[in-house]
């Protein structure tokens, strides 16, 4: 078996899907997750971009200290400088720098000649070198670069001190077949490519991320970069969990192998749903809630005839629990408290009581507790204590007859405020409502409604996109009355506007 290493870039490159931005908390418990996942590498971030694209990186440096942690410069001085002190915490640093080698970039975005690329190459892995021990180099947009021009500049970044070279599908063009014809090419025509390890970088544009990372590999590319569910820009990265899972479960063909404790795979890939208000999608591979369903009759016979007969993976082996129904209204604390362990829910002492009595309000309101029900009640206690808007009560009048009315209370830094508004619907009525109070009126862009279980009485999530002064915020909420969900979500996405 050889050896993948697994960049993850999740809180760089996934960051940048739009309305998926994490303050310095929710990165600092991504990263802390990242590790016990057991990536090799985490991407923290572009320090250079903003005060707190810096002060992330900075912390994860700090507090991360078994793995490495990479910061993304361009080709600069100033960048490389911001990279370095960001990453001055690190145990294991890593300045990962690039800059554009295709045409259409070198003309009409760096408005540069190849020859002027190849000397800022030459220049910024040396600096680099010299501010950091270990540096990755990415000439972007790779796949529709001129490969003659891709190894020349592979070849000076290797001189200078680049000992990862990463190639990357920039905007998600290639295909399998080209992907390999590329990384066989700089490992033929690359005379000192032996001193570094080849990556591969994929975006899904054309749904092909996974497949030309899988490529990438077979053809000799030993990192991966990947994220988690495949967030990223425009339709997203290579999703960290399928390719892992395809190098586990076609190990003895592939004959790779990482270091991924794959029964963290689920939690993980919750967690970041949950933080940037992304809802997974049912049938997605992996982690969604029916990878691992069947409803057929044909594929219930063979399954409880023999499990292997349709599923190549176990629920257990990605850490998806096969039960989905483990608490009710006569659990008690042990059983909960062991429950939250068991998913992965860390919550302060001094608040496990007052999650418990809401967790016992919503037992007495429907049969069946769900995983997801307390993953996400959870969350909403994480927001009441880290958010400056929180909702204290709320009424609503509507029918069919009648003038959709709202009236909101909340508590804006320990004071409560009050006002009521109407709409050409309930929902429209509570965000009129709210607005009044915080004194904003943000642009509602995205508004999406889903259960987190099953059943009438099912936990609703609502997660909406806003967006304000042309910033745009993500909120999600949750609760057995979807109106309150909605307003919620709407003060979720407020607090992450920071009005």
């Amino acid at each position: 078996m050889e050896r993948i290493y697994i960049f993850d870039t999740t809180l760089r490159d996934g960051e940048q899907s739009p309305g998926a931005s994490m303050d310095i908390e929710h990165k600092s418990e991504i990263a802390a997750q990242l590790e016990k996942l057991g990536v090799d590498i985490i991407e923290a971030g572009f320090p250079v971009s903003s005060p707190q694209q810096f002060e992330s990186c900075k912390r994860i440096a700090k507090e991360r200290k078994n793995i490495t942690v990479a910061a993304l410069a361009r080709a600069l001085e100033k960048d490389i400088d911001s990279a370095a002190n960001a990453l001055k915490g690190a145990a294991h640093p890593r300045i990962h720098t690039f800059i554009s080698t295709s045409s259409i970039h070198m003309q009409h975005k760096l408005q540069k000649s190849p020859e002027q690329v190849l000397e800022m190459i030459k220049n910024a892995v040396r600096y680099a070198r010299q501010r950091c021990a270990e540096v990755e180099f990415s000439p972007e947009d790779a796949t529709r670069s001129d490969i003659d021009f891709i190894c020349r500049a592979v070849e000076i970044a290797v001189k200078e001190g680049a000992t990862i070279i990463n190639l990357p599908d920039t905007v998600g063009y290639s295909t399998p077949h080209e992907i390999a014809a590329m990384i066989r090419s700089v490992k033929e025509r690359v005379p000192n490519i032996d001193k570094a390890i080849i990556s591969i970088h994929c975006h899904d544009d054309l749904g092909l991320a996974v497949a030309n990372s899988l490529s990438g590999l077979q053809a000799g590319a030993r990192q991966a970069e990947l994220t988690i569910n495949g967030i990223g820009e425009r339709a997203g990265n290579a999703s960290l969990e399928e390719l892992v899972m395809t190098l586990s479960v076609r190990k003895e063909s592939l004959g790779l192998e990482t270091a991924i404790n794959t029964r963290e795979l689920y939690r993980t890939s919750r967690l970041v749903s949950g933080i940037i208000g992304f809802p997974i999608a049912r049938n997605k591979a992996i982690v969604g809630e029916n990878a691992f369903s069947h409803e057929a009759g044909i594929h219930q016979h063979g399954m409880l005839s023999n499990r292997n007969t349709y599923e190549i993976m176990t629920p257990e082996s990605v850490g998806h629990g096969e039960s989905k129904i483990v608490l009710g209204r006569h659990s008690g604390m042990h059983g909960f408290k062991k429950r939250l362990s068991e998913l992965g829910v860390v919550i302060p002492k001094k608040d496990i009581q007052q999650l418990y009595e809401d967790f016992l309000k919503l037992a007495d309101q429907k049969r069946e507790v769900y995983d997801e029900d307390i993953i996400a009640l959870a969350g909403d206690q994480f927001a009441a204590h880290n958010n400056r808007y929180q909702l204290v009560n709320m009424q609503v009048l509507t029918g069919n007859q009648a003038i959709p009315t709202a009236t909101i209370r909340i508590k804006i830094d320990q004071e409560e405020q009050e006002a009521a508004a109407t709409g050409d619907g309930p929902v429209d009525a509570i965000f009129n409502a709210i607005d009044s109070v915080v004194g904003s009126k943000p642009q509602l862009q995205e508004y999406l409604v889903h259960a987190l279980s099953p059943g009438k009485q099912a936990m609703g999530e609502v997660t909406i996109g806003i967006k304000f002064n042309g910033e745009r915020a993500t909120g999600r909420g949750s609760s057995t009355d979807i109106l309150e969900a909605s307003a919620k979500a709407y003060l979720n996405a407020l607090n992450r506007l920071r009005l």
